[in-house]
């Protein structure tokens, strides 16, 4: 069975993307990552990634102004000792250049802008790293 995350890379008016690190008691806590998180239940990856944005940052967004960008994989770490063998992690990346309010972190994380030549200098979890690289490239074509 798989976890499925959706992920934004939300862009600003001077062409950077917000990062936000990974609270203390998370796997990879300290790490930066793109905003966002499970998707519940029936909820589409887009519905998922309006709710976080709201829940996380505080932001309000539209799901026809979340672009899909492109997925990533990773093992996922079993979490207790019930469970046999680990998951995989499967996160769907949108990127967003629209939404309401002012990113504000509400779940103990720090907030970072970045120019997306500088998005590989930042410590990330492995399933970000591949999807920050294409940003990067994207981004500078």
């Amino acid at each position: 069975m798989g976890l499925y995350v959706s992920a934004v890379a939300l862009i600003d008016a001077d062409g950077r993307i917000l990062l936000a690190s990974r609270p203390d008691g998370r796997d990879y806590a300290g790490c930066w990552e793109f905003p966002g998180g499970k998707i519940e239940g029936n909820e589409t990856p887009e519905a998922a990634l309006v709710r976080e944005l709201d829940e996380e940052l505080g932001i309000q967004t539209e799901q026809s102004c979340l672009a899909p960008f492109s997925f990533g994989t990773a093992i996922a770490s079993p979490k207790g000792t019930n469970e046999a063998a680990p998951d995989t992690l499967v996160m769907l990346v949108f990127v967003c250049r629209k939404w309401t309010g002012r990113p504000t972190p509400k779940e103990g994380q720090r907030l970072k802008w970045v120019r997306p030549q500088a998005l590989l200098e930042w410590d990330m979890p492995p399933v970000d790293r591949p999807i920050a690289a294409q940003l990067r490239d994207y981004l500078s074509a």
